[in-house]
């Protein structure tokens, strides 16, 4: 059921979020992203400095949120990164697809997929059987339901943030945040 947008994450952070960060950091900067989405690739760059700038004090969630309008590989990609994640290789592939954004059709898929030492087989059945396109749909309809109408779209401490995502706009929101 979908609920009107709030401007206010949805879907609490837990357990099914891929996670990097102290489980206790005062700040989670939540993004919601597609993985063919020019903008999306420029904030994974912003967001991993962000990341050695903040060290304990932030935790990053990255959420799914493939515009397959726009975007024709986007769903597969977040399918493979979800792949990736069950064989325990999730930020792995996630680096990787941002850093080659320009090719995500399936056979490059599968060529990452070995670069990465994942079980091959494995990986392509479960691309093929759409094992995780509930989680890719559960997380963009988390989107839909806490105001995402585009990507990226970033939460911090819980909150959309409407303002630029540059390091300099988002760092500040990240320290003010901290200091709330």
């Amino acid at each position: 059921m979908i609920t009107t947008a709030t401007g206010e994450l949805s879907l609490p952070v837990s357990d099914r979020d891929h996670i990097r960060g102290p489980k206790n950091a005062p700040v989670t900067l939540v993004e919601y992203g597609d993985y063919e989405c020019p903008y999306c690739g420029r904030a994974h760059f912003i967001v991993k400095e962000l990341q050695q700038l903040t060290g304990d004090l932030m935790r990053f969630v990255y959420r799914h949120f493939p515009l397959i309008s726009m975007h024709p590989y986007a769903e597969q990609a977040a399918e493979a990164v979800e792949a990736a994640g069950a064989q325990g290789k999730f930020w792995e592939m996630h680096n990787h697809l941002f850093e080659h954004k320009q090719a995500l059709d399936r056979k490059h898929l599968i060529e990452y997929a070995a670069n990465l030492g994942l079980d091959v087989p494995r990986f392509s059945h479960e691309l093929a059987e759409h094992a995780h396109a509930a989680k890719i749909r559960e997380d963009l309809l988390s989107g839909i339901q806490s105001g995402v109408n585009g990507t990226p779209t970033f939460f911090i401490n819980g909150v959309r943030h409407d303002g630029s995502y540059d390091l300099r706009s988002l760092l500040a929101a990240i320290q003010n945040a901290a200091e709330s």
